[in-house]
């Protein structure tokens, strides 16, 4: 959703009709996770993806019927080995996608709601009937300490708010069932629940050349880029134009002073002692999932042998990632900030770092709760 926003914020100021697929469901390996998204208006304009190309046409077709019924579609694609030209995954999996046409003034009201807390950077969480005993289609918007919109039940609702709290608590996204009145442990209804996190921080110690080019590849793949130097010559605005903000203050001393949680990563590129020692001793203590840390190895044997003597245990020592990123090859400070990204990447979902061409299995790795 957050890619469609200039997209369905144009065509609601304007009252273009659309409707959004979202993809529900996931079986199996599929190229896009649940909660991707296409809009398709009424005349035929297209945002977003559900598949990375392998059924858009049909979805297409589906969001073109239900702008015209105004009843919301269920689709399920896989494999169409039967009907050499129906619609169907190549990579073997299935996916489920709702259709829903987004034309009544209460439908359009809640997203354009919903659209704002995202684009404020607040978090949100959408939950959508996708089947049973309740409207298809209906949705409740989840914010904290209050909702818009209803399931079709009170007991639903409640069930669904409480559920949808925990996981934008979790960053998470997926589909539960539920009895008609909320009862946990039943399948009468299906209840999809996208949540909508603020991103993710990624914070940049050391104003240097690798630091603006990793600035640019967290900006790109989500994150919300912090850039921090203690040097005012080097910590300005024009040289980390795609960073969210850029501070001049001793590394240390801010990341003691922000936000710090299980989602954010940090980047340690100044390899410097009087810098470096403070800083990851202040990193570790942090709930951080990722903290790397630039330098040869031997600085990396420097560097550990000074966190020792500032008292680091080993397991601490063991969360960094020193030296930084993956083995790329990697010799350009764009080059490092790609090996860096993978690195990140790698572990977050818990892949392999190999060339997929050296495995067997699942491509798309689900990350362990």
């Amino acid at each position: 959703m957050r890619e469609l926003l200039r997209e369905l914020r144009d065509w609601d100021t304007t009252g273009t009709p659309f409707a959004l697929a979202t993809v529900v469901a996931v079986r199996g390996s599929a190229p896009r996770a649940p909660g991707a998204v296409m809009a398709v208006t009424a005349t035929g304009q297209v945002a977003g993806s559900v598949s990375g190309g392998c059924v858009e046409s049909d979805v297409h077709e589906a969001a073109t019927e239900t702008l015209t019924t105004g009843r919301p579609l269920l689709r399920t694609y896989g494999i169409s080995d039967d009907e050499a030209f129906g619609a169907g995954l190549t990579c073997g999996g299935t996916i489920d996608v709702l259709v829903q046409p987004y034309t009544a003034p209460a439908d359009r009201d809640l997203l354009r709601e919903l659209a704002g807390v995202i684009a404020d950077g607040r978090p949100a969480a959408l939950a959508t009937v996708v089947s049973g005993a309740a409207p298809q289609g209906a949705r409740l918007l989840v914010l904290p300490g209050r909702t818009t919109g209803s399931l079709g039940d009170g007991g639903l609702d409640a069930a669904v708010t409480d559920d949808a709290r925990g996981l934008l608590a979790q960053g998470a996204t997926e589909s539960a069932g539920y009895g008609p009145h909320g009862e946990r442990r039943m399948q009468d209804v299906t209840v999809f629940v996208q949540t909508y996190a603020p991103a993710p921080r990624m914070l940049v110690f050391g104003a240097i050349d690798h630091a603006a080019a990793t600035a640019r590849i967290g900006s790109f793949l989500g994150y919300r880029v912090t850039v921090c130097d203690a040097r005012p010559a080097f910590a300005t605005r024009e040289r980390f134009p795609t960073a969210d903000e850029v501070v001049c203050a001793w590394p240390h001393t801010y990341l003691e002073s922000t936000e710090v949680d299980t989602r954010t990563v940090v980047c340690v590129l100044t390899h410097d002692p009087k810098f470096d020692v403070p800083l990851l001793v202040a990193a570790l203590r942090t709930p951080a999932a990722y903290i790397g840390v630039m330098g040869s190895r031997r600085t990396h044997a420097d560097r550990t042998a000074r966190l020792r003597e500032a008292g680091v245990d080993e397991a601490s020592l063991a969360r960094l990632a020193s030296p930084v990123g993956l083995d790329l090859g990697a010799r350009t400070p764009e080059e490092t900030a790609v090996s860096i990204a993978a690195e990140i990447i790698q572990r977050h979902w818990g892949g392999t770092g190999r060339p997929l061409t050296e495995l067997t299995g699942t491509i798309h790795h689900t990350r362990e709760a």
